[in-house]
């Protein structure tokens, strides 16, 4: 038996068939799950011979009255979108990122019935010292800005990959083990930040252009992986 028949069989003893009956013209779980389904095949970036990597992180947009609908099924429909992706995603030796996180958000654009998919990759992000606090970040000359989150960088600089031996570590299987670095260096014009390939599998792209070292600018956009990393730099401090 599939996934989404096994998602259907769930799904019926939590919705009555009136209550399907009632709005058959309304977007459906089921739909949901197939396109959540869909998306991840359209995304899926090949890894290895026998392993792609996918998103894990999705937005389905709803007319008011869906959203107001599926909403009201509470977590019970959260999770099992999310055991039915994963079923599908293990079955296609898919990849995830990250955990598996599925948003429901209203869009008044959409008519009843009618709702989109949007998609994309978070890497879980975590560093080997403690986290910095508000005030380190806000007094730092340099940051890196990296899934919303915003990290201080200082002389000498720190090593991003997936091993242990990281300073910054990113859960993105695109990622090496050590996979760049980036060098820091104070002088009278303020900070000076260089980035540098350490020997990675997949490399490091500055602004979309492949680099082994590159000098930084403000607002440079690192790719490692399917990871971005964006530079933010002072010079009034």
């Amino acid at each position: 038996m599939g996934g989404l028949q096994r998602f259907e069989q769930r799904l019926e003893q939590l919705i009555s068939g009136v209550f399907a009956r009632t709005f058959r013209s309304a977007v459906q779980p089921v739909e949901i799950s197939a396109a959540l389904a869909r998306e991840v095949d359209n995304s899926a970036q090949i890894l290895s011979r026998d392993r792609r990597i996918v998103p894990n992180d999705f937005h389905v947009e709803l007319s008011p009255a869906d959203h107001e609908r599926l909403s009201g099924l509470g977590s019970t429909l959260d999770h099992e979108l999310v055991s039915t992706l994963k079923e599908h995603a293990a079955s296609q030796s898919y990849v995830f990122t990250g955990p598996v996180t599925i948003t429901l958000e209203p869009a008044d654009d959409l008519t009843t019935g009618r709702f989109r998919v949007r998609s994309k990759a978070v890497a879980r992000v975590s560093q080997a010292g403690p986290d910095p606090t508000e005030t380190q970040v806000r007094r730092a000359t340099a940051t890196l800005d990296i899934n919303g989150e915003r990290l201080p960088l200082a002389p000498p600089g720190i090593v991003v990959g997936r091993g242990n031996d990281a300073d910054l570590r990113v859960n993105d299987p695109g990622v090496s083990r050590r996979h760049v670095e980036f060098r820091v260096t104070e002088d009278a014009d303020g900070p000076r930040v260089s980035v540098h390939d350490l020997g990675s599998t997949n490399g490091v792209l500055v602004n979309g252009r492949r680099v082994e070292d590159a000098t930084l600018a403000d607002g440079a956009e690192i790719r490692i992986g399917n990871t971005v990393l964006t530079l933010h730099q002072r010079t009034d401090a």
